[in-house]
């Protein structure tokens, strides 16, 4: 299953964006509203949970200076990864996109693919908070 967010705009460098999400904790700032727990593990992992959904613990999984963040699922229950891809626009403003990617079977597929696309959409959405 792959889904994308809509591309954003944010008024800051490329390089400052790529710093701010290679910290982990830098997430708790793009969370949703109904977020219910937000907890940094150590320096590449982070755990979160929406409320009603089950909690998700994320690690950094990759970096490429200024253009590209990796972060995986630390479990093996639901393998997936959530790719920030940044475009440098100016010296001052830069889009991000939101990849997601996983491999489920079709009933989770079905069940999972709304409350994710809503979810890496509210993070694209706030980046603008970082």
């Amino acid at each position: 299953m792959n889904l994308e967010s809509p591309k954003v705009t944010v008024e800051k460098s490329a390089d400052y964006l790529f710093q701010a999400l290679s910290d982990v904790k830098s997430y708790e700032k793009l969370m949703p509203d109904n977020i219910a727990k937000f907890e940094v593990l150590g320096d590449d992992i982070f755990n979160f949970g929406l409320k009603g959904m089950p909690e998700i613990k994320l690690r950094m999984k990759d970096k490429t200076p200024n253009s590209k963040v990796v972060l995986s699922a630390a479990s093996d229950k639901l393998p997936f990864t959530l790719t920030a891809n940044i475009d440098t626009l100016s010296d001052v403003s830069s889009a991000v996109q939101l990849q997601f990617e996983g491999e489920f079977n079709p009933m989770m597929a079905m069940m999972i693919k709304g409350p994710i696309s809503k979810f890496i959409e509210t993070l694209a959405q706030n980046m603008n908070k970082l």
